[in-house]
């Protein structure tokens, strides 16, 4: 069973689509989720405290600034936009894909835990997670 998840961002952030996966899933299987994406992340993590999300955000923006600060001046890519690359590097740290087992039409998914897309360029964007449940 495949299907595609769309999420419309608004910049920079996380954004959590766990509902819109648990509407779908159903039986007894694993959920394999897989961005379209070279500039954003899909996440596992607190969904309680929203406080998590922004430190998380401001931990990236630490470890990835702008292209335009000057500590980033060694990069070359830099055409579209000074978002563009410190994106692709943040994706490169954080998953672009992830497994969760699926149990009797539930996501087996901790208390506090959601599912998230990161989004690391700071303008607007639609983005695809593809989804596959294995049975």
């Amino acid at each position: 069973m495949q299907t595609t998840f769309e999420i419309a961002t608004r910049g920079q952030g996380l954004y959590e689509f766990t509902d819109d996966i648990a509407r779908w899933v159903g039986g007894t299987g694993l959920l394999t989720l897989f961005v379209r994406h070279t500039s954003c992340s899909l996440l596992v993590q607190e969904n309680a405290d929203p406080d998590v999300a922004r430190d998380l955000q401001e931990y990236l923006a630490r470890i990835a600034p702008r292209a335009d600060d000057p500590s980033m001046r060694w990069l070359r890519h830099t055409a579209e936009g000074p978002d563009d690359m410190p994106a692709h590097l943040r994706a490169a740290l954080l998953p672009v894909s992830l497994s969760i087992p699926v149990t009797e039409g539930r996501l087996a998914l901790g208390t506090w835990q959601g599912v998230f897309l990161a989004e690391h360029r700071e303008a607007p964007h639609r983005r695809q997670v593809a989804a596959h449940l294995s049975r």
